[in-house]
């Protein structure tokens, strides 16, 4: 073969490759790649502030590519400003880009953290259009100022003071051996994925006047009624002496877990004065595991309360009380109590729970019994029940029950079609002075009972 012929052929080969180099990948099996498919400003601001961030487009084919568009999906209303090639813009379309080479898009925010009718989390999309499909760098960036958490552990003992609220992404862990002190008014805003694990301690110290609030991070309507906006708050092996005073938890996926005995002789969680609200599965769920609640408000949830797998409980002066809504249709008793485990519908272990002065009721005629048992076994099983109200047709079994009311409690009001629920009492109430002296001596409000009989449930009547 000789030099003139392999020469052109070199030619032959240089030229197709530069043509094919040259030519457009049209087929949707071409991809594009990102630098990043998020961008997370996380700067707090404490003043109008603007940040830029830089993501490239990489073209990863052996062939030229033409994007359609790069846009952002919130247009001029949106908080993220880009810049594509030096020019400002909200969309730039029919970009051309060669074999394996890439773009900077530069991503701008622009936040007045003083503005409280921001979110907390402000949230868009760069959409990049080609070939018939779309891909999507996700912008992120915070709003309101605010003490901003991603991820994060608590390794030493920690107090949150009631300055700026705080929000959680991507779940908070207080750690073995950590104690997190929440002081009183302070406001926790949880977002979807970030679940509160606390293996250590929480301290909640709340005050009547001064409420501690936990909820998800979606202030705007209709998001902040939506139960399930996050996941929960969850006790789990070594946690131990967990007290919340005067704390509201609403809209969770499940409001309180506790999983497991405690490891010494209190009560591994402790509730005074707490309500627990709009809960899509339970509001409390115990696993053979201590709890003690007083003056609590455990209202509008798919499960309000269920104790499994044993355990010791005592619960005073509670009121345990759904309604179907929009978004949870009551169709669970409020009250259930197994020795059986869940997650494998055998184990069983030994329960002890007493209520004291409480109400269990639900709308009517979607449960017939709000308080159901079931017991498995020859495990020890003792429940007591005394001077309480509750919606039974069918008595459960094995329970102690003295001085039980079933009628109804005659709550303030009840408006299911403006979701507007006050579980205070009538005066006319039969729930009124039917209770027995306990070591309450305030009620959900922070008024004080009376020394002689009090009122079921969590409310004194004034």
């Amino acid at each position: 073969m000789n030099k003139s012929f392999l020469s052109l052929l070199t030619l032959i080969v240089l030229a197709l490759f530069s043509c094919k180099k040259n030519s457009f990948i049209t087929s949707k099996d071409a991809f594009i790649n990102f630098s990043s498919d998020t961008l997370f400003f996380d700067t707090v601001f404490t003043t109008t502030g603007s940040i830029t961030q830089p993501i490239k487009i990489i073209n990863t084919n052996n062939q030229k590519i033409e994007l359609t568009s790069v846009k952002l999906m919130g247009g001029t209303n949106s908080a993220f400003k880009i810049n594509i090639d030096g020019a400002s813009t909200t969309e730039a379309d029919n970009i051309e880009l060669n074999a394996n080479d890439s773009i900077y898009v530069f991503v701008a925010v622009y936040i007045n953290p003083s503005a409280a009718n921001l979110p907390f989390i402000l949230q868009d999309s760069i959409q990049v259009a080609f070939n018939g499909k779309q891909q999507y760098i996700q912008l992120q960036a915070w709003g309101q100022n605010a003490h901003f958490m991603r991820n994060k552990v608590i390794t030493s003992n920690t107090t949150w003071a009631n300055d700026l609220p705080y929000v959680i992404q991507s779940g908070l862990q207080v750690d073995t051996n950590a104690t997190l002190t929440i002081q009183q008014g302070c406001k926790i805003y949880l977002h979807a994925d970030a679940p509160l694990l606390v293996d250590g301690t929480l301290q909640v110290e709340g005050i009547n006047s001064s409420r501690i609030y936990f909820a998800g991070d979606r202030l705007d309507d209709p998001y902040n009624s939506y139960p399930g906006s996050w996941p929960g708050i969850i006790f789990r092996g070594e946690s131990k002496d967990n007290i919340l005073q005067f704390a509201v938890i609403k809209n969770a996926y499940q409001g309180i877990v506790a999983a497991d005995p405690p490891v010494n002789s209190n009560p591994k969680v402790t509730l005074d004065e707490c309500i627990i609200d709009n809960v899509y599965d339970a509001g409390i769920l115990a696993i053979q595991t201590n709890m003690y609640a007083q003056n609590c408000l455990i209202s509008n949830c798919g499960k309000n309360v269920e104790l499994t797998y044993g355990g010791n409980y005592n619960f005073i002066h509670c009121t345990l009380a759904s309604y179907s809504n929009d978004y949870i249709i009551h169709t669970q008793p409020v009250l259930f109590i197994t020795n059986i485990s869940l997650a494998d519908n055998i184990s069983i272990a030994d329960i002890n729970a007493n209520f004291t002065n409480c109400i269990f009721w639900g709308d009517n005629g979607s449960v017939n019994d709000e308080v159901v048992v079931s017991k498995q076994g020859s495990s020890a099983f003792t429940l007591n029940f005394n001077n309480c109200l509750w919606k039974v047709q069918n008595q459960p079994s094995p329970v102690n029950v003295a001085h039980i009311l079933t009628t109804d409690p005659m709550f303030d009001s009840i408006n299911n079609q403006k979701r507007y629920y006050d579980f205070h009492l009538k005066p006319s109430s039969p729930a009124v002075n039917y209770g027995i002296p306990t070591s309450a001596n305030i009620d959900l409000d922070g008024n004080p009972r009376p020394v002689g009989l009090p009122d079921l449930g969590c409310y004194e009547n004034q």
